[in-house]
């Protein structure tokens, strides 16, 4: 029993330094595909939101969501916490990265303290923790989502839905109904962040597991993390494909946001799929990205990294998934557990931007962001020695 403990708990912290490793991804894919005038500001607002949204947590967030904080047996509780922790930053790190060249850092900051305190710990309350809404008609705790396909990623998305109808898009994007190209400042910066992503992503859902210290569960352990990479590789191959079929370009760009999109919508049941039904669960979820990023542009949703795409569309189809291919999960419980969400998140998020952007403007305006993020809310710039585009 001690080893077992001792085994868990090791493999908890190994699975929270994997996740870790999502910060840098994030931050990386983020920086290059903004344009370089934006780069300094990018990389601070990711430092910030893994500061702040993980004290958020640490102080108020982790209680509220879990009920006390002596609720594990099998692992330490330091663990498990951390564990927990690793996760908080990824939900505002998306809707931190639809927001990019538009945002001040400050607000997004006061926001990322409402996530990480408030707003995600209640759909961590109700879906994995201790659950207020047992017993209601509101009740989703017997969703199936292992790591968080609707609890992390579509939490995230449904955020951003709420901040960009709040703010608007950037300066220039969309002129006389048609849409301006902004293309992105440092490919190999996107490659490298999306590689890291996709590394972390074994720590997300294999640790999610939680317990590798028996056969049955090191087996599904590495079930889960196997499915999580054909997902992201049958992801990549769709977006590969559809790009140069409906462009006849190999976009790089599309085809890593592919991956991340087969990555997502995987999460929420690698651990009970066969070896094979992944391949389209990751194929559907890279063509969806390639679909719906041209349509949210039509929408005027200004996403610079494709967030919606990847996260909220993906979270989206890989819970409803779970219900499509897993034998006794009921697709009207997956459907019922987004929908809770949704209805939770996007008012909590509305509300709480909307106030923040009262007291404190959330968007740039537009000399500010003509002149660059960096320059008006950072004082340095990523590549002082080039000439930044407007």
């Amino acid at each position: 029993m001690e080893m077992n403990y001792v085994i868990d708990t090791f493999f908890a912290i190994f699975a929270m330094t994997l996740i870790i490793l999502m910060v840098p991804g994030f931050a990386m894919l983020e920086a290059g595909l903004v344009r370089t005038k934006n780069v300094t500001a990018v990389l601070t607002v990711n430092v910030m939101i893994y500061a702040v949204a993980s004290m958020a947590f640490l102080l108020i967030g982790y209680k509220y969501a879990f009920g006390s904080w002596d609720h594990q047996e099998s692992m330490s509780n330091y663990a498990f916490f951390m564990f927990q922790m690793a996760f908080v930053g990824k939900v505002v790190n998306i809707m931190s990265g639809g927001v990019s060249e538009r945002s001040r850092i400050l607000p997004l900051a006061l926001f990322t303290i409402a996530v990480g305190a408030f707003i995600y710990p209640t759909i961590v309350n109700i879906t994995w923790g201790a659950n207020f809404l047992s017993g209601t008609i509101l009740d989703i705790s017997d969703m199936s989502d292992l790591a968080g396909s609707t609890v992390i990623h579509s939490t995230g998305g449904w955020a951003l839905v709420a901040a960009i109808l709040i703010m608007g898009s950037r300066r220039g994007r969309y002129v006389k109904g048609k849409v301006k190209v902004i293309p992105a400042s440092n490919i190999p910066l996107v490659t490298l962040g999306a590689f890291l992503l996709w590394i972390g992503w074994f720590g997300f859902n294999g640790g999610s597991v939680g317990a590798i210290s028996s056969k049955e569960n090191a087996d599904a352990v590495a079930l889960t993390i196997m499915n999580t990479n054909t997902s992201g590789l049958t992801g990549a191959v769709a977006g590969w494909l559809l790009t140069y079929f409906r462009y006849k370009k190999f976009d790089i760009t599309m085809i890593l946001n592919g991956a991340l999109g087969g990555l997502v919508a995987v999460t929420a049941g690698p651990d009970q799929y066969d070896i094979y039904t992944p391949l389209l669960i990751g194929f559907i979820g890279g063509a969806l990205v390639v679909w719906c990023v041209p349509l949210f542009d039509k929408l005027k949703m200004d996403d610079p990294v494709g967030a919606l795409s990847v996260h909220l569309v993906n979270g989206i189809w890989g819970t409803l998934a779970v219900g499509i291919f897993v034998d006794g999960v009921s697709i009207l419980t997956q459907l019922k557990g987004i929908i809770v969400v949704a209805l939770i998140v996007f008012p909590l998020s509305w509300i709480t931007i909307y106030i923040i952007n009262k007291v404190f403007q959330l968007r740039a305006d537009d000399d500010e962001q003509l002149e660059g993020i960096d320059a008006t809310e950072c004082g340095m710039e990523a590549y002082p020695e080039f000439k930044r585009s407007i």
